[in-house]
């Protein structure tokens, strides 16, 4: 049987760190990344055949569960007529409708192959509509790696406790002005869009003053900049219609991800008619991608997004509040300091006496207490993100069996951690 050691050597043989996304190689929490062979439901194995109950949950990309049939038979079936044809199809034509039909604000959609991709393309198109140059972004929101937005971003930027990245030359960043989250920025009319997690979800779970996002949307019709939904996480994951139609605010654009590519790489962002008209072909702001529209991501995304009507959303957040009361009950009975918040489907895990608003409160979690809770979890079986600053993602395949079971095993695994202090 392969080991995951000697998988992770011979990784690091040929992938800088052994890994391809950062967090991935276990540098956070210490010891040896698992390496997953396959996936089914709520669950993962490992190389070693070791059976977890998956967290995780490819950073939210899967909300059905691992290897659901109607997905997989979507995929099956797409494959069969080819995988990539450079030309239009008709699988991207429903996808986008499908997207379009859901979020009320977004009349058109362009595809690209992944969150960045979409972030980087809907700024570039808010400065062609615009004709501004100046961005603003929130410090702990994660609009991926594009050098423009790489400015006190959370999630992995946190963990390895970077303010920015190597590479990036002053240039890049010079348009970029970075605010509090949670806090109403005074805009001024050279700015071109302000982007935004409306819950954020890469500094661990963070929700937003009730009134902040509606201030946000007031404060840019003010100066006539667009606001920019980031929804690669929150996407079909907060509601059918996603923040906007949690928070009651509209949007200029929204950026999505993960879900709508049921577990495949994909990328999207839409808006209203008359901005999404300054894209190529159409109008001057260009944007491209050879596997733009994919496809097998189409099928699969479209089939997702076929199954999440209101019903799954019921059950999707009675799963979430089983999960984040259950756990939090289990952290407390064992003497064990932290906050579980939960925002519909989405749960935090915060190392900490008081739930953070920003940033800087973020960043007061225990990583060390968060490095063993998550040791002693996977041991029980349970796999979290081995990063404290991201979050948990209970699905439909969760049943409430299966919680009880992540529950039980959070109990056992904290008062382990206590009783070591």
């Amino acid at each position: 049987m392969t080991s995951n050691h000697g998988l992770f050597d011979r990784a690091q043989s040929v992938i800088p760190g052994g890994v391809n996304s950062p967090v991935r190689a276990f540098g956070a929490v210490g010891g040896t990344p698992y390496f997953v062979e396959r996936a089914e439901g709520p669950y993962v194995w490992d190389a070693e055949g070791r059976r977890l109950i998956d967290l995780v949950q490819s950073y939210g990309a899967i909300v059905l569960g691992h290897a659901h049939p109607v997905v997989v038979e979507a995929i099956t079936e797409a494959a069969r007529k080819g995988t990539s044809y450079g030309a239009p199809t008709p699988n991207e034509i429903e996808l986008a409708s499908m997207i379009c039909d859901r979020v009320d604000v977004v009349d058109q959609v362009r595809l690209v192959n992944s969150g960045t991709e979409a972030t980087m393309s809907a700024i570039r198109l808010a400065r062609g509509h615009t004709g501004r140059d100046r961005i603003l972004k929130f410090a702990g929101n994660y609009h991926g790696h594009a050098d423009m937005l790489l400015a006190a971003g959370g999630s992995g930027m946190a963990t390895f406790g970077l303010a920015g990245s190597a590479g990036v030359p002053a240039a890049a960043v010079a348009d970029t002005i970075v605010a509090p989250y949670d806090q109403i920025p005074e805009l001024d009319d050279e700015i071109a869009c302000v982007i935004v997690e409306p819950v954020a979800a890469n500094m661990g779970l963070v929700v937003p003053d009730a009134g902040f996002i509606h201030q946000l949307r007031s404060e840019c019709n003010r100066v006539g900049a667009l606001l920019i939904f980031d929804e690669v996480i929150t996407g079909f994951r907060l509601a059918l219609g996603g923040a906007a139609q949690y928070w009651g605010v509209e949007p200029d654009l929204v950026c999505f991800g993960k879900i709508i590519g049921g577990g495949l790489p994909i990328g999207a962002f839409g808006g209203r008619g008359e901005i999404m008209a300054n894209l190529a072909p159409l109008g001057p702001v260009y944007q491209a991608g050879t596997l733009s529209g994919n496809p097998l991501a189409t099928a699969a995304g479209a089939a997702a997004l076929s199954l999440l009507d209101e019903e799954a959303y019921v059950q999707l957040e009675a799963t979430a509040d089983r999960l984040a009361s259950g756990l939090q009950q289990a952290f407390d009975s064992a003497g064990f300091t932290a906050k579980v918040p939960r925002v519909t489907s989405l749960v935090g895990l915060f190392c900490g006496e008081q739930l953070p608003h920003n940033y800087d409160d973020a960043r007061t979690t225990d990583e060390e207490g968060y490095a063993a809770l998550f040791h002693a979890m996977l041991r029980r079986g349970v796999a979290l993100a081995p990063g404290a600053y991201e979050i948990l993602f209970p699905g439909l395949a969760h049943t409430d069996e299966v919680v009880d079971e992540i529950v039980a095993a959070a109990g056992d695994a904290a008062a382990e951690v206590v009783a070591a202090r």
